[in-house]
């Protein structure tokens, strides 16, 4: 195997931004009136991957544990607050059941494939802590988002029939279960797809990039293989304890779906 994926230069990418002339004339001939969104995505994409290469470089040269958990901590409550927002909700009333799910599902998934897949001696190496990390939480975030948005729109959309349940005796969980089981199934459903087809649709990017990086096609399967079932638990962790905190917060003692958790 060779030593690794060659270095890209400066003309390299600059070939590869020429690609954007392909969405943006789309974008122009359909009118879609996405060249704008498109051109800031891109910059903003630059932006933040420089400044992850600066901080990246200087946590695997430190790899402190204190300074690895606490990088994981910005990162997870950063994403609590772009799901709430994405989300519609209101910032006061959800962040809190979100952060401690977000946390809980994270932490305990990243530190359990530490310890007993990859059977590291020093769980919080900066290597897979924050790099395992991001990896499951970027795919939680989209899962959380999803089915906060599926939960409350189809709550407040048919709250008929919640509350008519919740006359006939249901308790509030009872009456609440088909919207849990909706939004849940909608969120892991492209996880799922996922899975289904990784191999042969798709080469998913930590397996691509241990083969890059020089790794035999055989370890980078078996960690991808690893790292789908994590962000799959992360994902189904991290939804349930989203819902169910946040409805803890969002209806009222008689079981009324409080107004003031949506911004709109």
């Amino acid at each position: 195997m060779n030593e690794g994926a060659p270095d890209l230069s400066a003309w390299s990418l600059v070939a590869g931004f020429l690609l954007l002339a392909v969405p943006i004339a789309f974008s122009v001939a359909f009118r879609l009136g996405l060249v704008k969104e498109t051109i800031v995505a891109a910059i903003r994409m630059v932006l933040q991957l420089a400044f992850a290469g600066v901080y990246l470089t200087w946590l695997f040269k430190w790899d402190h544990p204190a300074l690895n958990f606490g990088w994981l901590c910005v990162m997870m409550t950063v994403a609590a607050l772009t799901t709430v927002q994405k989300s519609q909700l209101n910032l006061r009333q959800i962040l809190l059941p979100v952060v401690v799910s977000t946390f809980v599902a994270t932490i305990g998934v990243v530190l359990y494939f530490n310890c007993f897949i990859v059977r590291l001696e020093n769980l919080m190496a900066a290597r897979y802590l924050v790099v395992i990390g991001g990896m499951v939480l970027g795919n939680s975030l989209s899962g959380n988002i999803v089915a906060l948005t599926q939960y409350y729109e189809s709550l407040r959309d048919h709250e008929g029939r919640y509350l008519f349940r919740l006359g006939n005796g249901a308790t509030t969980f009872e009456a609440l279960r088909p919207f849990i089981c909706e939004a849940t199934t909608r969120a892991l459903k492209p996880t799922l797809a996922g899975m289904a087809t990784i191999g042969i649709v798709s080469l998913p990017g930590m397996m691509t990039g241990q083969m890059l990086g020089g790794s035999s096609p055989v370890v980078a399967i078996k960690y991808q293989i690893a790292i789908m079932v994590a962000i799959l638990a992360t994902v189904t962790l991290g939804v349930g304890l989203a819902l169910w905190l946040s409805s803890r917060r969002a209806f009222s003692r008689y079981g009324i779906l409080r107004r003031e958790i949506f911004t709109d």
